[in-house]
């Protein structure tokens, strides 16, 4: 008996085993997902954070005297 996994795009049960798109059913459902991810609709809570690339660009605002 071979592993069969819900699908997280659609919940259709598909084979784990011989899937190139596991834990996807099908190239369909691996794109709905990944456009989810570049529409940012995903989110991993946390707080925001300032990146090191922020800072330099306050420099650039200031005078030099």
């Amino acid at each position: 008996m071979s592993l069969r996994v819900k699908c997280p795009t659609c919940h259709r049960e598909t084979e784990w085993e011989n899937n190139p798109h596991r834990p996807f059913c099908s190239d369909r459902c691996q794109l709905i997902d990944l456009g989810g991810w570049t529409e940012e609709r995903y989110r991993i809570p946390g707080s925001e954070t300032q990146s090191p690339l922020d800072d330099e660009d306050d420099d650039d605002d200031q005078e030099v005297r």
